[in-house]
């Protein structure tokens, strides 16, 4: 019955069915990945972002290379700002508006530098491609809390002077030249005492899961019914196949009764009933007129 199957049109069906269905599970997959990268930078959001500060000789290490497991961590650093090494930084989207970024360095009472982003401002109305203005960093020894956040790759692309296309560390530091640490930075929570203006501070990161979970299922989902579907075409045809078998039977053993031709039998002749007397006496009368 379904031998039609090894057919080259049911085979080539069913290669199409296993690529889309490998199709599918590559993309729920890619899905749980993204899940579990999100579940990731949540676990350390959530360890991390409000614990205690801790000092500046206990995160060093982190400054020279950052350790996934501690982005967020607060550190508490005391040291002066160089306003005159302060940089913006362009193409900064903040809750869909966008704007800029004001990174400062930090030199630390150790004789070492550390980056410093202080905050966020939204794009200029006076000064195309600029903010309208940049608040200056506290003058003189500040005490800053900061939150450990991973450098950002170098964009092909330039920047007016005073703007950075992206937090490449190397590359600012190339710019102020004297040594700095690169291999992470620190997003401003905190500065005592504070500047009379500050940049906009940062919101915190999203704790939500989203719906990396519920994609991904419904990608195995449409897997397995391509295989249904193709199971379910596979036993219509098997049907359709049948009933065309069964009216072609039909349709011969009609036409074989037809060729033979019908014997009828033709009926016997009924008995004449034998006439009574009376029946006789008067067929005789009427004969004779009366």
């Amino acid at each position: 019955m379904y031998r039609f199957l090894f057919s080259s049109k049911w085979l080539g069906y069913l290669l199409l069915a296993a690529i889309f269905a490998t199709a599918c599970v590559f993309l729920g997959r890619w899905q749980m990945d993204r899940r579990a990268e999100t579940l990731a930078e949540i676990n350390r959001v959530v360890s991390n972002y409000s614990a205690t500060p801790i000092s500046f000789a206990a995160a060093r290490d982190q400054f020279t290379q950052l350790d996934p497991a501690k982005e967020w961590t607060q550190v508490q650093l005391q040291g002066t700002y160089d306003a005159d090494g302060q940089r913006i930084v362009r193409n900064r989207p903040l809750n869909g508006q966008p704007g800029y970024e004001v990174v400062v360095p930090f030199k630390l009472a150790t004789g070492e530098t550390v980056i410093v982003d202080r905050g966020w401002l939204p794009i200029g109305n006076k000064n195309p491609g600029s903010p309208d203005s940049v608040p200056a960093p506290p003058s003189g020894e500040v005490t800053a809390v900061v939150r450990l956040k991973h450098g950002e790759p170098e964009l092909q692309r330039g920047a007016p002077q005073g703007q950075l296309a992206s937090i490449d560390l190397p590359t600012y530091a190339a710019q102020l030249g004297y040594p700095v640490l690169t291999g992470a930075y620190g997003q401003l929570a905190s500065e005592t005492p504070a500047a009379a203006e500050m940049p906009m501070a940062f919101p915190k990161p999203s704790t939500e899961e989203g719906t990396h979970l519920s994609y991904s299922l419904q990608w195995f989902a449409f897997g397995v019914l391509m295989f249904v579907g193709f199971g379910y075409a596979a036993r219509q045809q098997a049907r359709n196949a049948a009933i065309d078998a069964e009216e072609d039977e039909a349709d011969e053993a009609g036409t074989v009764h037809a060729a033979v031709p019908s014997r009828r039998r033709t009926p016997p002749a009924r008995k004449r009933k034998k006439a009574t007397a009376e029946e006789e006496e008067d067929a005789l009368l009427d004969a004779q007129g009366y």
